[in-house]
């Protein structure tokens, strides 16, 4: 630069103002090269992507200059995971169970595009109503085992074409009349066009539906706040000495909510096995291992109306092409694959017909009577571990198993834990709650058990069958939090497979349901691809019920209908009784 100064000094003597005129060029373009360079060192381009997931999925007519972004097989480079939050900032320690590799390839994984400028007004925001989408070719003949394409074209209030992507829309393939659907996994050109590609998988009419449960401005909203704001829901821990009684905040990480004027604070508990902590505010008189209870504290978030009119926009179905397509019988759909662990989860996974569903990712069976399923629970010992929405498969075979009969154990009917035995049969289950946090009502915590803690007391074997899930109960925690907690789990579980090989591991992903800051689809999904990543190199079993439960008739709900989760189980036992 001093040397260009010189030379610049020396122009304007001897030059005039034409030389003058072309240095100053080429230092502009100097000082650009120069400023582009650290940019990308920065990871400022956004919408960057590795070409190994280019595909041929999209119609040839669509503008091939826009790098397709699929929600089912993220992959990006930047570092900014939302607008406005670094995930960064997160440093695994030499003995931490994440490595710093891992973490940024996960970081990487999970990229969202985010809107390119701020956003004043719901009205620039994507409105379902209108948004609309066309099926490509919807006329011509078509056969099972082939596909449609669809493009969708999002627009504001104003029915602007949106000119950038980020919105998070859910499609599927169905027919009411034969109860039938199948999952479509959306794709996004950045450019405020998507595709979706939608397997024939039954014979019969079909049609497409697609819609909106978050606008991309929404999405930001959802992540920024899950990173800045891990306290907006709070728990209460109950200390109780003889006759004293005090209750106090609690929460899976320090905050300065948590902290306050800092003059009592905190009491850490650290589960001495597995490392997992929790705080307390210090009672004012009772010590900190006087913590007896736990329950659910209370929902706080700080939300501008700006963002609270933007999340409290309706997930409603889109405007689009009514087009009936046809498709006539052909290829054999069903999987002749075992059903066994380590198999990949392909989109779609499967599809329902006449409420039934069939898996696309092995031979699965069906159980529709209490003798099939009692036989196939036969000399198994099942601990299950999880949230309300596996509770539901422990209700479910209780009910569906006249034999199987639950011990009273006198605990919570939130969080349990439960157990059924079935003396005909030699079969055991318990259901018992991950472990904190959880959003329950007043627990005794030493009935709150850690999944991890509880895997490193399990001896395994032939008869004995871990099934868990984790996933709901965080989606108010940064990311970093939840992964942290995933390895841990992982490390318990690879243990056990190490010194058990024959014993089987089934975990069951997330499902849809969740509309709002403290839970949401795109929370639960971007939770959901991290435990798939983080799992997918074990020997161990994914029961897919996220597009399970997107494709269904049913209406949203965190906890699906009893026809839902007796498909859910069905597979789950497939994977137990594969012969």
């Amino acid at each position: 630069m001093m040397f260009l100064l010189k030379r610049w000094c020396y122009i304007i003597k001897n030059s005039g103002w034409k030389g003058l005129l072309l240095l100053t060029v080429v230092i502009l373009v100097l000082i650009i090269i120069d400023f582009l360079s650290e940019c990308q060192d920065n990871h400022c381009l956004v919408n960057v992507f590795p070409q190994h997931i280019r595909g041929n999925i999209f119609p040839e007519h669509l503008d091939g200059n826009h790098t397709p972004f699929t929600t089912d097989t993220l992959s990006q480079s930047p570092d900014i995971i939302c607008s406005g939050t670094s995930l960064r900032t997160f440093a695994p320690a030499n003995n931490s169970l994440i490595s710093k590799a891992e973490w940024e390839s996960l970081v990487t994984d999970l990229q969202w595009p985010f809107p390119p400028v701020d956003f004043l007004s719901p009205q620039e925001a994507t409105n379902s109503t209108k948004c609309s989408f066309s099926v490509v070719n919807s006329s011509l003949s078509h056969t099972v085992g082939g596909f449609v394409d669809v493009i969708l074209t999002a627009r504001d209030s104003k029915n602007r074409p949106k000119t950038y992507g980020g919105d998070f829309f859910q499609a599927k393939l169905y027919n009411t009349e034969l109860k039938a659907s199948t999952y479509g996994a959306v794709t996004d050109h950045f450019n405020g066009t998507y595709t979706v590609r939608l397997a024939l998988l039954w014979p019969g009419p079909a049609k497409v539906s697609i819609r909106l449960v978050h606008s991309s401005e929404a999405v930001q909203v959802l992540c920024r706040h899950r990173e800045q704001e891990p306290d907006k829901v709070y728990f209460l821990g109950h200390f109780e000495e003889g006759v004293k009684q005090e209750t106090a905040i609690c929460n899976a990480q320090r905050s300065s909510r948590l902290l306050g004027d800092g003059a009592q604070c905190c009491c850490e508990y650290k589960e001495l096995v597995t490392g997992e902590e929790w705080f307390c505010q210090q009672p004012s008189s009772l010590p900190c291992h006087a913590l007896t209870y736990h329950s659910m504290g209370g929902y706080q978030a700080a939300l501008s109306q700006l963002e609270k009119t933007l999340l409290q926009s309706k997930d409603i179905v889109l405007q689009g092409d009514e087009s009936v397509i046809y498709v006539k019988p052909g290829n054999e759909t069903r999987s002749q694959t075992k059903c066994r662990p380590g198999l990949h989860t392909s989109v779609p996974s499967g599809f329902y017909l006449q409420d039934h569903w069939t898996s696309l990712v092995c031979d699965s069976k069906t159980f529709p009577s209490a003798q099939l399923v009692s036989g196939c629970l036969k000399n198994k010992q099942i601990l299950m571990m999880g949230d309300s929405t596996l509770r539901q498969w422990f209700e479910y075979l209780e009910k569906t198993v006249p034999t199987l009969k639950r011990l009273n154990l006198y605990t919570s009917s939130q969080s349990g834990p439960f157990e059924a035995v079935d003396l005909q049969s030699n079969t055991r289950i318990i259901w018992r709650a991950h472990g904190i946090p959880i959003r329950t009502s007043k627990t005794p915590k030493a009935d709150l058990h850690y999944i991890a803690r509880e895997v490193e007391d399990l001896a395994g074997g032939p008869h004995s069958v871990v099934v868990f899930t984790i996933w709901a109960h965080f989606t108010t925690y940064p990311l970093a939090s939840y992964a942290h907690r995933l390895a841990i789990i992982r490390r318990a579980v690879s243990s056990l497979l190490q010194r058990s090989p024959s014993t089987l591991v089934i975990i069951k992903s997330a499902n849809t349901g969740y509309k709002d800051v403290y839970g949401s689809d795109w929370l639960s999904w971007q939770l959901d691809l991290t435990l798939r990543t983080m799992f997918r190199d074990l020997p161990v079993v994914l029961i897919d019920v996220w597009q399970m439960t997107s494709c269904h008739y049913s209406p949203d709900n965190i906890h699906p209908p009893p026809v839902v989760i007796q498909n859910e189980v069905d597979l789950f036992l497939s994977f137990v009784c594969p012969e």
